[in-house]
């Protein structure tokens, strides 16, 4: 019989696989076209048509994983997995849910309007530094899952 941890577990990791995998889609494949883009401007509509498809969906997915991964530390008591350094990946979990929390849900929010000025002026010039943000968080995401899922079992990351 399949227990609460172990559906928490799944639905941890399909969210983790829609964010992150949304994240890196963006990343590798949604800004590159748009800067590609015959033109800046287009390069920019074809980015925010995107990532307004994704932000939506990924407000369901980035709660769910930190639901899904608080209820899995709590059921099984692993807080003091924090404190120990061979766990630092938990750490890095926590850090970079809570950084897309607030990205997603509190600075791309009140940001939108600002941004979207700054693309009238210069649209290039933020679809550049978009694409740096994006991939500074996408490294973060990939260290963190490459250590979690070698350290959940005792791998060479731990």
């Amino acid at each position: 019989m399949i227990d609460d941890v172990e559906v928490a577990r799944a639905l941890h990791v399909l969210a983790v696989v829609h964010w992150i995998g949304g994240v890196g889609m963006v990343t590798l494949v949604a800004l590159p076209l748009a800067r590609a883009a015959a033109s800046a401007q287009q390069g920019w509509a074809l980015f925010e048509s995107i990532e307004n498809r994704f932000a939506a969906q990924v407000r369901w997915s980035i709660p769910l994983a930190g639901l899904t991964g608080l209820w899995m530390i709590w059921r099984l008591d692993l807080w003091s997995r924090f404190a120990d350094p061979s766990f630092w990946w938990m750490d890095a979990m926590a850090l970079v849910w809570a950084i897309f929390m607030i990205l997603v849900f509190g600075i791309e929010p009140a940001a939108h309007r600002f941004l979207e000025a700054e693309a009238a002026r210069d649209p290039a010039g933020v679809l550049r530094r978009l694409h740096r943000v994006h991939l500074v968080l996408l490294t973060a995401a990939a260290i963190t899952i490459l250590g979690a899922v070698a350290g959940a079992r005792g791998g060479f990351f731990s």
